[in-house]
């Protein structure tokens, strides 16, 4: 199988802090990498790396067809685009466009971005609203969905850029309980078809189920990694049993 994402020794300071401090993994095509870990130990860090939402210190990354390597310096204009032209992120707070129907969300970037012919955008927009199950709601906007509602319409609007890989920063821990199953379905339904996705989440169950690999981040490096069964099941460190049994046994 063969890798579409590759990170080695990716590091992150802001001021005196180390965020980073020497990342390394792979993600092969069409799998599911999730990302877990404590509060700030750099989980999101990796994530906004990867689609140069935070310019790394250091480090190479590769995704797709295109390779930066960090530590050369900042990456001109061009190879900036064509790097984050490899992926699209779903943020954890919708970021929805307020004053754009969720249509016009979805259809904003690829016309505008991409240049893309409006006609057939909207007409992808619209399949893609239905696939997430909003197909009725295509002409509100988004103070009239609800949390579950944006976030699917922000799945919808990462997805119509058809990017290699979808990057997803904890998609459900803004949402009340009841509208998180909504998420995940669709989710789910993405790692079925193959799509590659990496997702930084708390949702143990979703990880257990869906992850071809778990990526365990604390202090700025990958303490542990491996397939859900290993990594969630059967932790070898201290530090990732300490931390599974705060999440899965709370008090």
């Amino acid at each position: 199988m063969t890798d579409l994402i590759s990170v080695r020794g990716l590091t992150k300071s802001f001021g005196d802090v180390d965020v980073l401090r020497g990342i390394d993994f792979a993600v092969p095509e069409g799998t599911v990498t999730v990302v877990i870990g404590p509060s700030g130990s750099g989980k999101t860090t990796v994530l906004r790396s990867l689609n140069a939402l935070e310019l790394p210190d250091g480090g190479t990354v590769t995704v797709g067809e295109a390779t930066v390597d960090f530590g050369a310096g900042p990456p001109g204009k061009a190879e900036l685009k064509r790097y984050r032209a490899q992926s699209a992120m779903v943020f954890q707070s919708h970021n929805l466009f307020p004053h754009f129907t969720a249509l016009r969300n979805v259809t904003e970037g690829p016309v505008v971005v991409q240049k893309r012919p409006a006609a057939e955008v909207e007409s992808q927009a619209r399949d893609l609203l239905t696939r997430v199950g909003l197909a009725e709601h295509a002409d509100k906007y988004p103070h009239q969905l609800s949390g579950g509602q944006q976030q699917r319409v922000g799945i919808a609007r990462a997805l119509a850029l058809r990017p290699r890989v979808v990057l997803f920063d904890e998609p459900t821990s803004a949402l009340d309980p009841e509208l998180v199953g909504d998420v995940l379905t669709v989710m789910r339904d993405l790692a079925d078809e193959g799509r590659t996705m990496v997702v930084v989440t708390h949702e143990m169950a979703f990880a257990r189920d869906v992850a071809d690999q778990v990526l365990f981040v604390d202090r700025g490096v990958v303490l542990e990694a491996g397939r859900p069964a290993d990594v969630i099941g059967k932790p070898q460190q201290d530090r990732t049993r300490e931390f599974l049994d705060r999440i899965l046994r709370p008090l």
